[in-house]
This record gives C-alpha cells, structure tokens and sequence, in this order.
C-alpha cells in the first residue's frame, strides 16, 4: 500500500469509531458530536521516550454547533489521569465516566450552557506525561496550552480570546491543570482540578518502596509489568528529572542503590504546585476562577488540604469542596453538577470587541 492509502484508511477507521459511538449511545435526548482528530505537537518533536507527536484529540461539540451557523463558543480543555485515556474517558471502554453522556446531560436543560470540550491521548511510554516539559516525555506543558489550543481555535468556531477558555482534569490531570493553569493565566482564564495528584514536594526523610522498586527496571518495556506505585514513580520520573545521558530509560531516579540523591528529589520538589504557589501569586490573581474539590476518602486528600492552604495564605480567591467519595466513583458527577456550571458560570460566552 501507498502512504496516502494508508493515510486514508486510518482516516476511514476513525471515522467508523465515531459512528460506532454514537450508535452505542442509546441515552434518551439529543446527542453532542464526538470527532477523534490527530493534533500534531511541535512541542512533541524529537522526546526521547520516541512517543509519536501527532497526538489524537477528542472533541465533543455541543447538539446546537451543526445548526448554529456562525456561533462560536467556549472551550474546555480536559485532561485525564495516570494509565489513563480518552477511549475510558469517552465511552469506548467501560470506566467511571462517558463524557459525552455526561456533558449532554449537563446541557439538557439549558441551565449550563453548551461548550466545546477537548481531550488530547497524554498516554505515553511511561503511561502518563504529568502535563510537563521534558526532553524525555516531551513538552507537555507546552502542547496543552500552544500547540493544541492554537490548533483548536484555527479549526473550531471557538471564541478565542482567554475569556472563553477553560482547563480542568483529573488527577495526574488534576495536577496538569493546577501546573498548567498557574502558569498560563494568559491562556486559560479559569482551571477546575477534580483529585489533583502530586501537590507536594516528596517525602525524603523516608523515600517510600516505589524508589527504591522502581531502580529494578532496566528497559522502558518493564514498566507495564510493574507494580502500579512504582510505574509512577517512573513516569514521575521521566517528567521532572530528565537525564537524556542516561540511556535507555533517559531519566534519573531519587534513589541510587537505595541512597537519597538529594539533587534529584529537589528537581521534584520544584515541581510541585504547593512550591510554585508564591512564584506564581500574580498569575494566580489574574486568574478569573479557580476550583479543587476531591473525595473524602480519596488518599490524596492531604495534599489537596495543603494547596488549599497555600491558595489561601496569598490570598488567591478559589473554592475549595469535598465530598463523600472516593478518587473516581463519584467524577461522572462532579463533571456534570459542579465542573461544567463552574465554566458556565465563569466563561465568556461573547466574542470581545476590538
């Protein structure tokens, strides 16, 4: 075969999972659009874990967008978590939630108001990008919030002033959309994070098993086969302590031979929301809206309380929830109740004069 039958094929595939979608989908009501694009990252180009830059991107287009003319709208842009993926996330698979089951009934009524929402495949080698810039997983931070915003609003009637623009996720992007949303103000407006991960900078006093397990693994093919803490561990890893010497993982690890290596935890701990906080005050004060909520009985929970403390002692207005839950079995709902009002509440829905 030709490289562009090839090309037309997987565009003839795509198009049928669509369909297949929509066909599976057998809710009562109108249905919104869900299209599966490949958005390519320049941000991507050359990682060293060799994951693909041409990345596919979900998009949910509301039930109004094919018969509402010139109407542009908002944009959310979603992020999943660790091992995680759009086909969970989209009803492909069975998983805690189909979002777009959940955003037609968020918008049934009329009471939220219809977006545009977007989804890229963070799953990489290492099973997650931790939304961050690496010369191993590739710069992630910059994709999310240059490469695939411009892409969206070049192709997408989106109303493209910062206003109107949206991020939230869950867990690891959680995390993404605290990291991302605090350095980026001039992109995203407001930022929703659902049981954000990783808030906190490491616990050296004791490393945990995960470093020392994850020393074991010699080839970025031993991942998988892993134990969940210490894939991680690695993808953690991959993110923020890069190593592009380091041959073949490209990363260096915490502990060598069970020894603390206290340069290596400090790169880690120099990602961490909480420390990021005081650097990043202005931004976070010309944020329009910022919320956090997470699960009472999800383990995370004592890091969201820490940057929620943080937020607080700089006097950076947010809301901060719990409820009775754990990290997943109640996300379908906080999506539609809570996520999706809080954009509609806080999202520009006109187009600014010029």
């Amino acid at each position: 075969m030709t490289r562009s039958t090839h090309l037309t094929l997987a565009a003839l595939l795509l198009t049928v999972s669509t369909l297949l979608f929509a066909q599976t989908d057998t809710t009562p009501g109108p249905h919104g659009t869900v299209e599966r694009i490949k958005v390519h990252g320049k941000s991507l180009e050359g990682n060293l874990e060799g994951d693909s830059p041409d990345r596919e991107v979900l998009v949910y287009l509301p039930v109004s967008y094919k018969t509402s003319g010139a109407r542009r709208y908002p944009v959310v842009y979603m992020l999943h978590g660790f091992t995680d993926d759009p086909d969970n996330w989209w009803g492909f698979k069975k998983h805690f939630i189909s979002i777009p089951a959940v955003l037609d009934k968020a918008f049934a009524d009329g009471s939220t108001r219809e977006m545009i929402l977007v989804m890229p495949n963070a799953y990489t080698t290492y099973l997650g990008s931790m939304y961050s810039n690496s010369v191993t997983t590739g710069n992630w931070e910059d994709y999310v919030a240059k490469d695939l915003v411009a892409y969206i609003d070049s192709h997408y009637r989106t109303l493209t002033d910062v206003a109107s623009r949206g991020l939230a996720g869950h867990s690891m992007g959680g995390y993404g959309a605290v990291r991302i949303g605090m350095k980026h103000p001039e992109v995203f407006s407001s930022w929703y994070a659902l049981s954000p991960c990783c808030l906190t900078p490491p616990e050296v006093l004791k490393p945990p098993a995960s470093w020392a397990s994850a020393e074991s693994i010699k080839a970025p093919a031993d991942v998988t086969k892993r134990e969940f803490p210490s894939k991680i561990v690695i993808a953690e890893a991959a993110a923020w302590s890069p190593n592009p010497e380091n041959s073949p993982l490209f990363f260096d690890l915490p502990t060598k031979n069970g020894e603390l290596q206290p340069q290596i935890a400090a790169k880690w701990a120099a990602n961490a929301p909480v420390a990021l906080v005081d650097q990043y005050v202005s931004n976070l004060k010309r944020t329009k809206a910022i919320a956090i909520d997470i699960g009472l009985q999800d383990n995370l929970i004592a890091g969201v309380k820490v940057l929620d403390q943080a937020l607080t002692s700089v006097q950076v207005p947010h809301t901060y929830e719990t409820y009775e839950g754990n990290h997943t079995n109640h996300v379908a709902d906080r999506v539609e109740q809570k996520v999706m009002p809080f954009f509609s509440k806080n999202l520009s829905f006109t187009q600014p004069k010029r």
